[in-house]
């Protein structure tokens, strides 16, 4: 080593003892004011039910003022935008979204990378999506049925979700590729006014989560034929999983998370992601989402990272050669 480098060697290992003094008064200190969780759609749906469950967690655990912010637009993009622009201090955080993060990029014109212009700091977990019919097809007892009702009468189904673009949408893109099948997409604004259509017969299918058509589907109004999720629902141990009808490529949830703007210092990172993972085990936010057929997950920031990236390997694909795309 030469002298020159020897001087450089040195130098640096006297920086790290005031780099580890600096990320560690960074977590220590941190939050030292009010947070914000942006919620990017309208108010009363998942988004907004799961950001004032975290705000009232994190402001326990912090001692902070945590509000709930809705920025709704664009399929998420409005309040997505907001974050990405915002200082990387962990202030400002986005309850970020399959759809949001990994589908809108890939289906409209977004003025953000989901991947590249964000710090994934965590995953919550997600709903489901189950295919359901409505008294319009009440002879369609099972998802056999559906299929064969399908192939017999091609476009004679018109499924609803809340909209262009979906999770719920994308789905069944791919149920349709692998039952070949061929059935309407009937896009709506919002899960709400779909299942209001399906109960009252205006609308024969749903590619809805559970979230939205549980009360339907426990008062009889709404029979589900399929569900995304790993195993039966505990709720709705009548509903089959598409895996045992024998199509595991359709296992998925319809997952949130919460993300902040690019290049956040890792010690609040880490921080938060402790804390929201903390949360998220909490009985009573456990008892409050189990209806919903939630499936809670619990990633370290690393991992959510590269979550986040596995789904964008999966779904964008996926929403790139489905009808949703808009060029």
């Amino acid at each position: 080593m030469t002298t020159g480098s020897r001087i450089r060697f040195a130098a640096v290992l006297l920086a790290l003892p005031a780099t580890f003094a600096h990320v560690t008064a960074q977590a220590q200190s941190f939050p030292s004011r009010a947070l914000k969780i942006v919620a990017p759609f309208t108010p009363g749906g998942s988004t907004d039910t799961l950001s004032r469950l975290l705000a009232q967690k994190l402001s326990e655990a912090y001692k902070q003022s945590v509000v709930v912010e809705n920025r709704p637009g664009a399929g998420g993009v409005v309040g997505s935008e907001q974050v990405a622009k915002s200082a990387p201090d962990g202030y400002t955080l986005l309850l970020s979204s399959l759809a949001s993060q990994v589908i809108a990029p890939v289906v409209q014109k977004t003025p953000y990378d989901g991947l590249r212009d964000f710090t994934h700091i965590a995953v919550l977990g997600g709903p489901p999506t189950t295919l359901v019919v409505g008294p319009s097809l009440a002879e369609v007892k099972d998802l056999k049925a559906f299929i064969a009702l399908a192939k017999a009468k091609p476009n004679s189904i018109g499924y609803g979700t809340p909209g262009n673009g979906t999770h719920g949408h994308i789905l069944a893109e791919l149920f349709k590729q692998l039952a070949g099948i061929e059935i309407a997409h009937v896009p709506y604004k919002g899960a709400a006014p779909a299942v209001t259509d399906l109960v009252a017969g205006h609308l024969t299918a749903g590619s809805l989560t559970v979230a939205s058509v549980g009360p339907n589907l426990r008062a009889g109004k709404l029979r589900g034929l399929a569900s995304t999720s790993a195993k039966r629902l505990a709720d709705y141990p009548d509903i089959p999983t598409f895996a045992e009808i024998g199509y595991p490529d359709l296992t998925a949830i319809t997952w949130f998370g919460v993300a902040g703007p690019a290049k956040m210092p890792e010690a609040v990172v880490e921080s938060l992601n402790r804390e929201i993972r903390k949360a998220m085990q909490a009985p009573d936010v456990l008892e409050r989402l189990r209806p919903e057929g939630f499936e809670i997950a619990d990633l370290d920031a690393a991992q959510t990272t590269e979550y986040v990236r596995s789904e964008t390997r999966r779904w964008q694909p996926i929403a790139k050669s489905s009808s949703a795309r808009n060029d």
